[in-house]
This record gives C-alpha cells, structure tokens and sequence, in this order.
C-alpha cells in the first residue's frame, strides 16, 4: 500500500506535518514518518517542499522553524499555527486567518496567503473552525484580544447562526477583515467588509458550456446540502440552462448530506436511477467526493463514464486522482489566499478607502469524464 492511499492527501499530510512541527519546535524525520504513517522518503519530500516555500528549515535528521524568534506564536493545539514573515527586517505584523477545514479545500488557500504575507512581511496565526461555525465568535475573540492580530481573514457561514454576533463583533473592536470565500448577506446590518471570493456560479456555467459543446441536453445537478458552496453552483447552473435553452424545470436537482462515514442521503444510487429515468447524459457533481461516488455507482451498475453519463465535478480537489480521471472545475484556492492578504494590508494601510469586492474566475480541466453524446 503506498503512502497516498493510506487515508491522507499531500496537502493535508503537510498541513500536519506543519502543526506537528509548530507544536514541538523540531522534529526529527523519522518520528514524523511514525506519527504520519508513512514513510521517510516521503517526509522527506514533503520538508523539501516546505522549505523550499519558506516555512520550514532542514536539519541533519529532522526539520526546525526557519526563525524560531519570529514563531514564538507557535502552536496552542491542533488547527492553530503561526508562520513568521519574510524579508521585513524587523518583526512581522500579526495577521489572522479562520478557516472551516484544514484537510479539505482550504489549505491551498491557507498556502496562498501564507505566501502573500511573506511577500508582505506579515505573519498569519491560523485557527480551524467548521463548517457549521458554531465556534467562530470564541475563535475570533482569541484571534482579535489573545494573539494580538492587527487584522482577520476568515471564512465565517455567513449563512449560520452565528454569523451576525461574529460581524458584529469586528465592527465593535474595529477589527479590519476580510471574508473569505464568503459574502455579506443584505440583510445582516454591517457596515461593508472587503471579501474575496472564487465565481462558483461562473464555474457552474463553464461546465454546463462544456458539456453543451458536447452534444449533451440534460444536464442533471447533485450538490453538497452543508456547503455554502452549492448555493452559487446551482444558480450558475440554472442560468446556463436558461441561456442554452435547455429544460429547468424537469432537469435533475438533486441534493445530498455526506456523513463523516461517506454515507449519503440520499443514496447515491437513488440518483443515478433518477438520471436514467430522466435521460440525464451528463451530471455536473459538486464536490469531488459526491462525483467519486456517482463514478463508482455508474460501474457497480455496469455504466460506461462517459460513454453512458458524462460527469464534471465541482473542486478538483482529488479529482484527478481517481480513475477515470475526472473533468472538473478548479476554484482559483491559492489566488483567493493571495488576493485576501493583499486587501487585508491594502486596508490595514489605508483604514478609510472604499470596500473592495474581489471575484475570481475557476477554471475548466477536461480529463476522461466527460465525452460526447452517443450517436451525435
């Protein structure tokens, strides 16, 4: 069994090599290799890579902080960590970032703001959250009274219950902020915050163009019912249905509830029935775990992806891991990180300017998902 499919991705595997590392000040490669489950070549690669990034430092047998002077705002427990600034010659300003995951889509954005505010000369104390951003209020407190930071970037719900007593707050401790991947709903009374977000309604279109292009006409949505995420995708969706014409009102909506086990609900199977039933040739899937399932449905069932249901998914998260390698949208994660660092500072220096809303484009990966439609 390789290191890969030992039940931890790259980028997650390097995420705890980080807290790991941030929490014990060295370590030497070896108990890294036990700790993570694999092996020592692989630790190895994955300090390589991090030190070339900047963030850690290689020592004979083991790994250090690159400073261990500009880190003393090190680890407090798993999800919390401080990277040091680069290149400022003095001591890097704090900065905050809350997060709802540290194991699946957000650490290239975590790594793309990390590597702006090295640029900057800032230094990020990170602290992971939920989705369901029960905590965030406490974790925004610490943020703001117990780690001293100079400004927030966080990716609050605003959609939960929290969301106002969380908004609120930085308007009250006139705390600069700047969600990310997120938006201010009308109707929560705040004044304008600067946001970043990835166009995941214009990501939803490309796949639907894409899939148009191909001689498809029914194209079916299954989505993510807990990830604030699904809401611009199923817009996106619907208005590429409306644009080419194709039929909304009988198409495929499908939504589902992944358990921590990977269960569904509803079943996965329940939904490739209904596309049958439909005549769905093509499914737009968001995220890549709900499409991985679709793919292995269609096979258990003796279907041919994409000879008999064309499928994109929504993340690229893993998606070109799996076999077939899956046609998907990429939301632009590290960019996101990078433009949420450069408005925090752009605020930090200038309190007054105007609110900034920054919107960037997905992109399309065509791999052996998605094919045209039989017989056109």
């Amino acid at each position: 069994m390789t290191d890969e499919t030992r039940g931890i991705l790259p980028d997650a595997r390097r995420t705890r090599l980080l807290e790991t590392l941030h929490r014990e000040g060295s370590v030497r490669v070896n108990d890294l290799a036990e700790t993570l489950g694999v092996t020592s070549v692989t630790v190895r690669r994955d300090v390589a890579q991090l030190a070339a990034e900047g963030l850690v430092r290689r020592v004979h047998g083991g790994v250090t902080l690159p400073d261990a002077g500009a880190t003393n705002g090190a680890m407090n427990g798993a999800g919390n960590r401080a990277t040091n600034g680069a290149g400022s010659g003095g001591p890097a300003t704090g900065i905050g970032m809350l997060v709802p995951s540290l194991d699946y889509y957000w650490p290239d954005v975590v790594r793309g703001a990390e590597e702006a505010a090295r640029r900057a000369g800032l230094r990020v104390t990170l602290r992971g959250s939920s989705y369901e951003s029960e905590d965030d209020l406490a974790h925004v407190e610490h943020l703001v009274r117990g780690a001293h930071v100079a400004g927030l970037m966080l990716a609050t719900n605003t959609a939960a219950g929290q969301a106002s007593a969380v908004l609120e707050h930085l308007v009250a401790s006139r705390t600069p902020a700047v969600l990310v991947e997120r938006r201010v709903p009308d109707a929560l009374i705040v004044p304008p915050l600067d946001s970043v977000v990835s166009d995941h309604a214009l990501g939803a279109a490309m796949a639907v163009n894409h899939l148009v292009g191909l001689g498809h006409r029914r194209i079916g949505l299954v989505t993510s019912r807990n990830s604030p995420t699904s809401t611009p995708v199923r817009r996106g969706w619907l208005d590429a249905l409306v644009t080419h014409d194709l039929d909304d009102e009988g198409a495929l909506d499908a939504v589902v509830d992944r358990s921590a086990t990977q269960v569904f609900d509803p079943p996965i199977d329940n939904i490739v029935s209904l596309a049958l039933e439909r005549g769905v040739t093509a499914l737009v899937v968001h995220a890549d775990p709900e499409a991985i399932a679709v793919v292995q449905q269609c096979h258990m069932r003796g279907l041919s992806v994409p000879g008999d249901l064309s499928i994109v998914a929504y993340d690229d998260e893993v998606a070109e891991l799996f076999s077939p390698a899956l046609t998907a949208i990429r939301p632009p994660r590290r960019s996101v990180g990078h433009a949420a660092v450069e408005l925090l500072a752009a605020r930090l220096a200038d309190p007054d300017r105007p609110s900034h809303r920054v919107i960037i484009t997905p992109t399309l990966h065509v791999r052996e998902s998605t094919g045209r439609v039989r017989g056109s």
